[in-house]
């Protein structure tokens, strides 16, 4: 068991591999566990990992990668906001909500695959991605559509062939760049 806010501020820290089994990354009143360690670069994080908390890497402006585990099923509220060297990111099957803000202020985030598993996708998840020109989300629905998810961002959304109208539905304001996508053909 570990404190939130553990490393919140280290701003010398850069490299972070974690022996040993947690279960996530907690919080501590919106000082995420490495939030502010602006010159993190990368970190392993172990398969025993089943939530990434919220503010979790917050203002990490060097992190430029992270993989997340297969054993992570939720990625809290503004957990990379502020990740502006973060430009590549892989999101397992087995995330099924990304919440509010949490990929906010993405500067270099040029594309991003959610997979199917995802149902929710939060409000302003990933407003201000100004680069992020691609999304492609495989399911066909999602329970929640959070208001803003794209807002200031150029993002074109590809999703199954078919689901097209459902998007429309649930992101009125992003209905001209809902794209139907055959992913049966891309694998």
């Amino acid at each position: 068991s570990v404190g939130g806010g553990l490393f919140y501020g280290c701003s010398a820290l850069t490299k972070v591999e974690i022996l040993g089994s947690i279960e996530s990354f907690p919080s501590l009143l919106n000082y995420g566990f490495f939030a502010g360690c602006s010159s993190l670069t990368s970190i392993i994080i172990p398969e025993s990992v089943t939530s990434i908390g919220s503010y979790a890497f917050r203002d990490c402006s060097s992190l430029t990668s992270i993989i997340i585990p297969e054993s992570v099923t939720s990625i809290g509220e503004y957990a990379f906001c502020y990740c502006s060297s973060l430009t590549s990111i892989i999101i397992p099957e087995s995330v099924t909500s990304i919440d509010d803000y949490a990929f906010s202020y993405c500067f270099r985030l040029t594309s991003i695959i959610i997979p199917e598993s995802v149902t929710s996708i939060g409000n302003y998840a990933f407003s201000y991605c100004s680069r992020l020109t691609s999304t492609y989300i495989k399911a066909t629905s999602l329970s929640t559509y959070g208001s803003d998810a794209f807002y200031n961002c150029p993002t074109k959304i590809y999703v199954p062939l078919g689901s097209e109208e459902t998007y429309k539905a649930g992101w009125p304001d992003y209905a001209s760049r809902i794209v139907g996508y055959d992913y049966s053909a891309a694998e």
